[in-house]
């Protein structure tokens, strides 16, 4: 299995992205000048957006090209379809629900089977959600560090309109899905069906 082993806070400055959006914290400053760029071409513009969605979400391209081409074999707007399809990921539910500090943590968790949905033990990150779905820490994970660790550091943590969470009971309700309003991330989807297109 291939492994974006790229380092985070590198990545992400390379992107022009927050780190606070994949759960990292980083009060760090930069020192250096930042170098000065070109005039970005449409087509460098459009690989940027599609690099950004795929590092937070953490899917290799093969996978990525998949979700496009169910996004646009489902009705509505492609590029919203694909980000539906990225945020109803278990991964990525399960750091939305503040059971993980960082998106990274949240795919361990799930692989390591600590997760269950509708109360059957799941070990696929890209397994997705559907309305009505209960995700919750499996019983024997409960007192897991990395997971009481996570609730401790996410109190201030907003969960998304489209999730209920019990944090008590350490589980979640999928309301609904999500649409692109309730999305907040710093994505120009629509560039990347461009790219696609081609």
């Amino acid at each position: 299995m291939a492994i974006n082993r790229t380092p985070v806070l590198k990545r992400c400055r390379q992107l022009g992205l927050d780190p606070v959006v994949l759960g990292y914290s980083s009060s760090k400053t930069s020192k250096r000048q930042p170098k000065r760029r070109r005039k970005e071409s449409e087509y460098g513009m459009q690989l940027r957006e599609k690099q950004k969605a795929k590092f937070i979400y953490g899917v290799l391209e093969k996978q990525f090209r998949g979700y496009y081409k169910r996004a646009k074999s489902m009705q509505g707007v492609t590029g919203d379809n694909l980000m539906q399809i990225l945020e109803s990921r278990i991964d990525n539910v399960v750091f939305r629900l503040g059971f993980a500090r960082t998106r990274k943590e949240a795919r361990q968790i799930v692989t390591h089977g600590h997760i269950t949905v509708n109360g059957h033990r799941v070990d696929i990150p890209s397994l997705r959600v559907r309305p009505g779905d209960v995700v919750a820490v499996h019983p024997k994970s409960q007192e897991l560090l990395v997971i009481k660790s996570a609730l401790v550091s996410n109190e201030r943590f907003e969960v998304p309109a489209w999730l209920e969470v019990d944090i008590e009971k350490l589980q979640g309700n999928v309301l609904s899905l999500p649409t692109r309003d309730q999305i907040d991330l710093d994505i120009r989807e629509q560039l990347i069906v461009e790219l696609y297109s081609k």
